[in-house]
């Protein structure tokens, strides 16, 4: 089996930072940071988070392709969560003449003349089989949140988020990773991850979920094992109702005799681990994981070291883990 590196990363849109986790202005060349970051991983598969394209705010860099051209990907593809500009703390302010729906750029794509965007993004070095993209809504309420450069909590709407999905061809044959970006809302996050599990059931095994979920500990895997365990025991428990509906109506109502109530065995979590457990935020002095590697199917003796490196850009910190595939 062949070695890769899979990384997720949150590029904050490739904002510099300082050592102290105070933003710097960008650059002349201000795609030059972030594909200096992107380099430095040195990613076999790549997901991105919070990924602008032709924003003002980052210099109108492409910043997908910018990334892609730095790793030397061989397919890339750029989800966009929405079409507008950011608004301060207001959130994004939409573009009327934008198309409804999610759209999906790629290498075909670079120098066109779309408007500025901001969403997810998937890169890779290996063979692609299959792509999916899908949008998830914002919630409809938001939370107060420490805004940098404003004192205490600022109320801050919930956005839309994007997800990729990539069928991948291994050393050991297909499988699936994901590039997802998460709502911050409690609740709402953890119903668009059972959502993530449930898009990609009719995808190819082993399953890798990368990105910034805005949980932490093992809420993402239980989340992600319970949506596994909920689609095996609904066929069976439709299944049995049914069964036990028709058996009451083919037996006399006098004569029916008392029904002993079975109990259906649990369903065990399939098998849903992290791949690496390390603080990756705030990038200057790490504290909390919202960033995520997680997999089914991937045996635990395959997965290598992780390491979660400091870079220039951003204040969430990369996660990269070594899997063998």
């Amino acid at each position: 089996m062949s070695q890769l590196r899979i990384a997720t990363f949150n590029l904050l849109h490739g904002q510099p930072l300082a050592p102290d986790g105070g933003p710097r202005p960008f650059p002349a060349d201000p795609g030059a940071p972030l594909a200096e970051a992107v380099a430095a991983l040195d990613a076999d598969v790549l997901a991105l988070q919070e990924v602008d394209r032709y924003q003002a705010r980052s210099g109108g860099t492409d910043q997908a392709a910018a990334a892609a051209k730095a790793m030397g990907a061989a397919d890339w593809r750029f989800a966009a969560a929405l079409h507008g500009r950011p608004a301060p703390v207001a959130g994004w302010l939409p573009d009327p003449a934008a198309p409804p729906g999610i759209r999906v750029y790629g290498p075909g794509e670079v120098g066109d003349d779309a408007p500025p965007s901001y969403g997810t993004a998937l890169l890779t070095r290996l063979p692609v089989r299959h792509w999916r993209a899908r949008r998830f809504a914002p919630a409809p309420f938001g939370l107060p949140l420490r805004v940098a450069g404003r004192r205490g909590l600022t109320p801050v709407p919930d956005e839309p988020r994007a997800a990729l999905a990539a069928v991948l061809e291994g050393g050991q044959g297909p499988f699936t990773v994901v590039a997802a970006h998460l709502s911050f809302v409690p609740g709402w996050n953890m119903a668009q991850l059972a959502a993530i599990r449930r898009w990609i059931a009719d995808l190819p095994r082993p399953y890798l979920v990368l990105g910034d979920f805005n949980l932490v500990g093992a809420v993402p895997r239980t989340v992600l094992g319970g949506a596994a365990a909920l689609e095996r025991t609904a066929p069976r428990a439709r299944v049995r109702v049914r069964e036990l509906r028709e058996a009451r109506r083919a037996r006399p109502a006098l004569v029916e005799p008392r029904r002993r109530r079975v109990r259906e065995p649990r369903a065990r979590l399939q098998g849903w681990h992290d791949l690496a457990r390390t603080p990756t935020y705030p990038s200057h002095r790490p504290a909390v994981q919202f960033d995520h590697v997680l997999a089914v199917g991937v045996p635990r003796a395959a997965v290598g070291p992780a390491a979660a490196p400091r870079t220039a850009v951003s204040d969430h910190r990369p996660l990269v883990v070594r899997v063998s595939l």
